[in-house]
């Protein structure tokens, strides 16, 4: 029962990170009307998010994140992280095998969110 149902992403440019998460994942994004504040729905196929713009100063790059890290699986490790990096995404930690299980590598998106894909495959070493 306690399984998480929703995301947000905060942003500097939203229409920057709308854009790359778009083409790298093929999301969609939809202005919610009536709120005090820019913010947009997202449907991200599994789990509905939402994005909306940074209150603070981004932090910091190599600090750390002070929030939860989303991963999303993939179909394909490689194909996407091309992708990511086509859009405007930068390596952060590179592929690495979790033995037997998968290939993990976290990204930072063009706001400098941090994110993760993850592509099943059990002969991962």
């Amino acid at each position: 029962m306690n399984r998480m149902v929703y995301f947000e992403i905060q942003a500097n440019d939203i229409q920057k990170c709308i854009d790359f998460y778009s083409n790298v994942f093929g999301w969609s994004f939809i202005r919610q009307e009536g709120l005090p504040i820019e913010y947009y729905r997202v449907n991200a196929s599994v789990m509905e998010g939402g994005m909306f713009k940074r209150p603070a100063d981004t932090p910091p790059l190599n600090c750390g994140t002070n929030a939860f890290t989303c991963t999303m699986q993939v179909e394909n490790f490689d194909k996407t992280a091309s992708k990511i990096t086509k859009n405007g995404g930068v390596v952060a930690m590179p592929k690495f095998a979790i033995p037997g299980m998968s290939w993990q590598g976290y990204f930072l998106d063009t706001d400098n969110n941090v994110f993760g894909i993850f592509e099943a495959d059990p002969n991962a070493q």
